[in-house]
């Protein structure tokens, strides 16, 4: 392969935006190390989780707020989908203002806490409900700051391990992008039931398809997010791809300050209401997925969509097929979509990224005034009942 595919240029840092600009062009580097870091804890990896997902009388919640409950989202259906053991995805932002819902004290509950800095008050909240609530609780803190709370108050406990993802993805600017990849594909790997060389080969492979996306897309994402772009933009995902979708669409609002209004929903979903966002002031993108079936679907509303004209654009993203019909696509092994989401994401985050320059912004810091932050402030944690 071309040694330029193998280490792209960084991407062209906007004013204000040279950390979100590396932080996502490092990504496709990071997945790689985190292969090699995985290698290297495999056996502490499967020594903690024994067999813990082949008991169906034992839970696991893979847990999260914002980008992260969208990772956690990403993750739970294609574990639970492989194991006994009952998985489900839960943001943070639920456990803690109805615990009652989601924990029982006689079933057996491993936590899989996400966090970038790991210091967020609803991730410390949540560890310490299960801890409350659970008779026999364990927790697997995946995070990127080896400093935050989850890592500090884990270390040396027998009922928790923590995963440090490699240290270049604890994302200086504003959103969330290398470190909520890192964290969403380490998941996969920790948790996959194919045996490790097979789990690592998939790293590798992502990261190789990451590289090529950076290289090949980023003239036509450019080009789409400048001069007086669309006011309002609508992701759409299928299955494990909503939760890709509504990551897509918070990255958007986060970078644009809210200036753009950007939503998220399912192929199918989308014709129940939501379709009555449109205009010509619309951009529509279709998260395509690798699913032959879910694609049918999709090509069904990329159809109608560009049939009826009610956007001003329509556009789709995905796996390369022999009939060329998505217009930012890439040739990919087959591999399950959230293994691929994260370089899908690539484009969405770059795109983002854009978009905020255009808009004026920093991207590094689109909320100067402080009305949102990196890490999230203001939470005052109550006492369950």
């Amino acid at each position: 392969m071309d040694a330029s595919l193998r280490n792209p240029a960084p991407l062209a840092p906007p004013p204000g935006g040279h950390h979100t600009a590396e932080e996502i062009a490092q990504q496709p580097a990071l997945w790689s190390a985190l292969a090699d870091a995985l290698d290297g804890a495999r056996a502490q990896i499967d020594g903690f989780l024994g067999d813990w997902l082949a008991r169906p009388d034992h839970r696991v919640l893979f847990a999260g707020a914002g980008s992260s409950g969208f990772l956690a989202e990403l993750v739970a259906d294609a574990v639970q989908a492989q194991w006994p053991a009952d998985v489900r995805a839960l943001h943070t932002t639920r456990l803690l203002t109805h615990p009652a819902l989601y924990l029982q004290r006689e079933r057996p509950t491993l936590l899989v806490s996400f966090g970038r800095s790991g210091s967020s008050p609803e991730s410390v909240a949540a560890v310490d409900l299960v801890r409350e609530r659970v008779a026999v609780p364990r927790f697997l803190d995946i995070t990127c700051n080896p400093d935050g709370a989850l890592a500090r108050r884990g270390a040396g406990r027998d009922d928790t391990l923590t995963l440090l993802m490699p240290p270049a993805s604890c994302d200086r600017g504003f959103a969330m992008t290398s470190s909520l990849t890192c964290m969403q594909l380490a998941a996969l790997a920790a948790f996959d039931r194919q045996p490790w060389p097979q789990r690592l080969a998939r790293l590798r492979q992502v990261a190789e398809c990451g590289r090529r996306a950076l290289a090949e897309w980023d003239d036509g994402i450019a080009a789409l997010a400048a001069g007086d772009a669309y006011s309002r933009v609508v992701y759409l995902g299928s299955g494990p791809l909503e939760a890709l979708a509504r990551e897509s669409a918070l990255k958007l609002l986060e970078l644009s300050a809210g200036r753009v209004i950007a939503l998220a929903d399912t192929p199918l979903g989308f014709r129940h209401g939501p379709k009555s966002t449109l205009n010509g002031d619309a951009l529509v993108v279709v998260l395509r997925s690798a699913d032959p079936l879910a694609r049918l679907y999709e090509r069904d509303l990329l159809d109608e969509l560009r049939r009826e004209g009610v956007a001003g654009r329509v556009l789709s993203v995905g796996p390369r097929r022999d009939d060329g019909e998505d217009d930012f696509a890439l040739a990919v092994p087959a591999l399950p979509d959230p293994w691929l989401a994260p370089v899908w994401l690539t484009l969405a985050q770059r795109y983002a990224l854009r978009r905020s320059a255009a808009l004026g912004l920093s991207p590094d810091d689109p909320f100067p005034d402080g009305t949102v932050n990196r890490v999230v402030q203001g939470v005052t944690l109550h006492p369950g009942r």
